[in-house]
């Protein structure tokens, strides 16, 4: 006579022996669900049990139960779960698009991930890898990527590249799809990130609450030394001379709702008596209130006077404040300081 198992069992174990039961029981279990290494594993698992005395089995249900209830959310787990969970909810062609990338991993081909990362991205790996290996990248890149790519790359290094595209006929196919699948590690998987934002985003957030004097003198200094990274630090930085060009007149009344007034009638003085990119943010406000509210403000500013620089600073500050927030919170959006920029 065969001896029952001793208790305790493994957890794969454990688990192979609530599924037997469900199946005796008859309750329905859908195990073709699951990837095909955990049901070679609770297969396994259960070819190790021959027989599990009632107080062990009861033991076992019991820890299943309660895990199963101590359970908040289960998510798919995985990037074809995920896709399947969330398909009736994203755009068709993007559903389809992650579909088809999934289709052609599993068959070995992993060129959808590496074209279809960003153009920034593919001009990193030319950049990286050797001339051979980009000229089998721009290959399979879509023509007007690919056009796109070439044209930001220094000119004898696109040169080089585009001769080389010259000798991939006779690349093994074997080959191309090795490459492929190692781009796709390297550069397609999202790295660990030690901050949470780009460098941009974090400068002018430190920025936005620093002294206008200090704020200049950085952006004066960063302007000598990487334009570029400067510009776009500009863009980020959002400051009470920004209100006028940036933000939607209709916007203003919801604006100052979440405003002190006292820090608001501040700002406004200050800012009417400063240069003239402040004055047009004040009379921008002003203008987009209904008039009692925007003569009562007025009579506030008159009565004011000036105002010292650090209470300036606050009053201003405050109110640019809560326009980042309700930004955030995706109550308003800004203009992009380059369509003021754009020709008619």
């Amino acid at each position: 006579m065969e001896t029952p198992n001793t208790y305790p069992l493994t957890q794969r174990q454990k688990a192979a022996a609530v599924v037997q039961l469900m199946i005796e029981t008859g309750d329905g279990i859908e195990l073709a669900k699951l990837p095909e290494s955990t049901q070679s594993a609770l297969t396994d698992a259960l070819g190790d049990i021959r027989r599990i005395s009632r107080q062990d089995l009861d033991a076992i249900v019991a820890e299943f139960t309660a895990e199963i209830e101590s359970i908040g959310l289960t998510a798919p787990g995985s990037r074809d779960g995920a896709i399947e969970a969330l398909s009736a909810h994203l755009s068709p062609p993007l559903a389809e698009s992650l579909r088809q990338q999934l289709t052609s991993v599993r068959e070995g081909d992993h060129w959808p991930l590496v074209v279809d990362l960003p153009e920034a991205e593919i001009v990193k790996i030319m950049q990286n890898e050797s001339i051979e290996v980009s000229a089998i990248v721009l290959s399979k890149t879509q023509v007007s990527k690919a056009a796109a790519v070439l044209s930001k790359l220094e000119g004898p290094h696109a040169r080089a590249i585009t001769y080389a595209m010259s000798k991939t006929a006779d690349v093994k196919p074997d080959a191309v799809r090795r490459i492929g699948a190692a781009l796709a590690q390297d550069y397609a998987r999202p790295s660990p990130r030690a901050f949470d934002k780009p460098p941009v985003q974090r400068l002018g957030a430190v920025l936005n609450a620093t002294p206008s004097e200090t704020r200049e003198d950085v952006l004066e200094h960063l302007d000598a030394q990487d334009r570029p990274f400067a510009s776009d630090v500009r863009k980020a930085i959002f400051t009470f001379k920004d209100i006028a060009p940036r933000v939607q007149a209709t916007d203003i009344p919801n604006v100052i709702r979440n405003v002190d007034n006292t820090a608001l009638s501040t700002a406004l003085a200050a800012a009417s008596a400063s240069d003239d990119a402040h004055v047009k943010s004040a009379e921008f406000i002003l203008s987009s209130l209904s008039q009692r509210m925007a003569s009562q403000l007025r009579d506030e500013i008159d009565e004011r006077g000036k105002v010292q620089k650090d209470k300036a600073e606050a009053a201003m500050a405050e109110v640019t404040a809560a326009i980042r927030e309700m930004v955030e919170a995706g109550l308003i959006t800004l203009k992009d300081p380059d369509d003021e920029l754009a020709p008619d």
